[in-house]
């Protein structure tokens, strides 16, 4: 059985008075679209068993022994009958992104042997580029995402001290998913998911491309592997092939840690523009598409039901979070690694995954924050005094002045970047304006990140008139 379950919350609505004359029209048409969505969803998900059934679809295509098949918890996570696509219980979903060259497979196909170059080829036995927990919390009808750092140094059984990315090299997705569930503190992992980056590019092409906005330029070339990164700043509609550059740049200041960011960044413009009724009537040819790039052992319905939960999730209930750690020091190991933090695991997993924890969960003081602030309005610094005063009124001592943010916001966005979306709540209250977002996009070293939107103009006057300077 699965090592976590999350407690009931209750789910109060207040009843709204009934609607007459013309306002009764919105609420019979509400109730139409609501309806149709219903049926649009039911109908999806019988056309996607049915095209399935037809063509056969092998969803699996690693061959797990029966000791392998144990590590993952094999109860149901649907209901049965006509509740079939609906989850009964949370579920730990492990999700790899592979980028598999020819020197990382015993047998590499023969057509790679005398290219002047490294392909990406269609296989799951290389390193784990990407690696995420995603949590399904249906009574809470939340979705919490947890990202994990490729070079994370950990144990793995049987193989000493190591980069968590070589868990899959060395024992497939069963012993990744031990050594994930080691590193958070027990966590049992339900179901895999493993995606060649080949079938990432196809996935994205399948849902129309995405919409993002570029934080800066990124150029980058490697001849050996034919990898042309080319991209401009500013907001763009990218396909397939495009996308990818944007998740695999990770050449800068934060290397890997800012590619996680990025890809934070691409995960929510995907929730917010493909996550919807219509995606779900596409399961079948998005299936068509990426089935060969695809290994899991998540059966259709199971996969049906998961995407059928997302759709009905309220964005706000989606909340992303990095592994907390640090940076290992020069000279520190023989590599450079992330080095995760035991007792930031631990309140992580018992916050927001719901892992029973031993140690009562401590309530943040606002002296204790470190609080960044972006701008992207382009503000002088000295037109941020009144924000920084009435910060430092509320208690806030550790403020400070991060780098600009570079994509222009409307509304400012309050980043708990560390997960504390309470303290995050707070400073929004304090302000009276903004939007709380649990994600891992802000300054690192930042328990908050607030930045600046269009919104701060116009109550800078507000703040400024009721602070003393």
């Amino acid at each position: 059985m699965t090592s976590q379950r999350t407690s009931t919350e209750g789910n109060q609505s207040a009843k709204a008075p009934k609607s007459r004359g013309k306002n009764a029209k919105p609420g019979r048409w509400l109730w139409f679209w609501v309806g149709m969505s219903g049926i649009a969803m039911v109908s999806a998900t019988a056309g996607a068993l049915l095209a399935v059934s037809l063509s056969g679809t092998q969803l699996q295509q690693a061959e797990l022994s029966p000791q392998e098949e144990a590590v993952f918890d094999g109860d149901r996570i649907a209901g049965n009958g006509l509740r079939f696509s609906e989850l009964t219980r949370p579920v730990n979903l492990l999700v790899m992104g592979m980028s598999v060259l020819p020197p990382d497979v015993r047998n590499p196909p023969a057509e790679t042997q005398n290219l002047r170059h490294l392909p990406q080829i269609n296989s799951f036995d290389g390193l784990a580029d990407v690696m995420l927990l995603v949590q399904f919390q249906p009574e809470k009808k939340k979705i919490a995402i947890l990202s994990i750092p490729r070079d994370t140094r950990t144990q793995i059984q049987g193989y000493g001290t190591r980069k968590i990315n070589a868990a899959n090299v060395e024992g497939g997705p069963a012993l990744t998913a031990k050594t994930v569930s080691n590193v958070l503190g027990g966590a049992g992992i339900d179901r895999y998911i493993r995606i060649n980056v080949l079938g990432v590019g196809k996935l994205i092409d399948a849902l129309g491309g995405v919409t993002v906005f570029i934080p800066k330029d990124m150029k980058y070339q490697d001849d050996s592997q034919h990898l042309y990164i080319n991209l401009k700043a500013g907001k763009q509609h990218l396909n397939g092939d495009q996308a990818l550059q944007l998740l695999r740049f990770r050449h800068d200041a934060l290397g890997d840690i800012g590619r996680i960011q990025r890809q934070q960044m691409v995960i929510r413009a995907l929730i917010d523009q493909s996550l919807n009724p219509a995606t779900v009537t596409q399961l079948p040819k998005i299936l068509n598409v990426v089935k060969d790039n695809i290994d899991t052992n998540l059966t259709v319905e199971e996969l049906v039901a998961l995407l059928g939960f997302g759709v009905r999730t309220n964005r706000a209930n989606m909340q992303m979070f990095m592994l907390p750690g640090r940076f290992s020091e020069n000279g520190e190991y023989d590599a450079s690694y992330w080095i995760p933090s035991k007792r930031g695991i631990a309140n992580l997993m018992s916050q927001h995954f719901g892992l029973e924890s031993f140690s009562e969960r401590q309530i943040t003081e606002p002296g204790a924050l470190k609080v960044a602030i972006q701008d992207s309005t382009g503000s002088d610094r000295s037109q941020l005094r009144p924000l920084i005063k009435t910060l430092e009124e509320a208690g806030y001592r550790n403020i400070y002045i991060y780098k600009a943010w570079s994509e222009p916001l409307e509304v400012t966005n309050i980043i708990a970047q560390q997960g504390d979306g309470d303290s995050a709540e707070s400073i929004r209250n304090t302000l009276g304006f903004g939007e709380v977002r649990v994600e891992s996009t802000g300054s690192l070293d930042s328990d908050i990140s607030i930045q600046i939107g269009r919104d701060w103009l116009e109550k800078k006057d507000l703040l400024e008139n009721s602070s003393n300077f």
